[in-house]
């Protein structure tokens, strides 16, 4: 799979330098994959979820969230947010998902 865009991820763990691992693994195994549905995506993250067309995933043992459109047709996966669990929580990011 093709992450549009890393600067995203990046740009976090700058100002989270603890979730720099957490990143960069989740990286490395998103672009490995070849996903064809949700249940593909669930087999490599046992914890992603489905909000309306987003996938969240879980990264750094629940301490934050990667929000992101997978088009898996062109294997690419769009990253719109990246959040620690506590901004995750207030949930301004749903209505990008709608």
């Amino acid at each position: 799979m093709r992450i549009i865009s890393e600067k995203r991820l990046r740009q976090f763990w700058e100002n989270n330098k603890q979730a720099e691992q957490a990143m960069r693994e989740w990286i490395q195994i998103v672009r490995l994959s070849d996903w064809n549905n949700f249940a593909d995506v669930r087999n490599t993250f046992n914890h992603a979820d489905v909000y309306g067309n987003c996938t969240i995933f879980d990264v750094g043992g629940n301490k934050y969230r990667i929000i992101g459109k997978v088009a898996y047709g062109i294997k690419v996966v769009f990253i719109r947010f990246v959040l620690a669990h506590i901004e995750y929580d207030e949930g301004k990011w749903k209505s990008d998902c709608k």
